[in-house]
């Protein structure tokens, strides 16, 4: 897909993003930098006259994209938390809607984060982003997390399982039964039936808690695997 607007009527810098390819890319102070070259006054004129056009827009402090009629695909909620917290990957909520686990759309992004402070916040343009700060077993914290394109853009995403027992530990949820999974979670029972036991066994590995391990092997149980 092409970028089909007028270059002539673009700012400058919008000119250099696209010429260079970058069009889709979420891009550092560092990469401009690199881009323009030139002294720190002309690269804060060339970035504030992009901003003030609404062609650039600020991500948060240090990162930028540009606005969607200027990229060749639009910008994934997704892959824009990945680039804020590179390391962490998209789970809990979230992902079981990505995966078609639960009915409800989801309007936050909720990530798993391995080290500093949890937070959350709302962006004018992009929406709510949460970022969830987890201890798991030493080199654990990507077991069943995938790596998915999305609009030609890549972010991590947990599988359903781990997304279900992510959202578990958040929660601190204690094992009530098959029944409150599908009924109070809204957990798909099909989907839930069809995971193989190797896949959830492997998650044992994972979580430290006693709530999180005493939930997976009575999941297992109810599920006879």
């Amino acid at each position: 897909m092409e970028v089909s607007v007028n270059i002539s009527n673009m700012t400058p810098l919008t000119e250099h993003i696209i010429e260079a390819g970058y069009a889709d890319r979420v891009l550092s102070a560092q990469q401009l930098e690199r881009l323009l070259g030139g002294s720190d006054a002309r690269r804060y004129g060339l970035v504030n006259r992009a901003l003030k056009s609404r062609e650039l827009l600020k991500a948060r402090r240090g990162l930028y994209v540009l606005a969607d009629k200027y990229r060749r695909h639009p910008l994934h909620p997704f892959v824009l938390a990945q680039q804020w917290e590179p390391g962490s990957y998209v789970s809990a909520e979230t992902a079981l809607s990505f995966h078609g686990w639960i009915p409800e759309a989801v309007y936050s992004v909720v990530s798993m984060t391995h080290g500093g402070k949890s937070r959350q916040f709302t962006h004018s343009v992009f929406g709510q982003f949460a970022f969830c700060r987890m201890t798991v077993k030493a080199g654990q914290f990507l077991q069943s997390v995938e790596r998915h394109e999305l609009h030609q853009q890549v972010a991590l995403i947990a599988d359903p399982m781990r997304a279900l027992l992510d959202l578990v530990y958040l929660r601190k949820l204690s094992w009530q039964g098959l029944g409150y999974l599908v009924e109070g979670l809204r957990i798909d029972e099909e989907a839930l039936r069809s995971v193989p036991a190797l896949t959830i066994l492997r998650l044992l590995d994972v979580y430290k808690g006693k709530r999180e391990q005493v939930l997976i092997n009575e999941l297992l149980s109810s599920l006879q695997l």
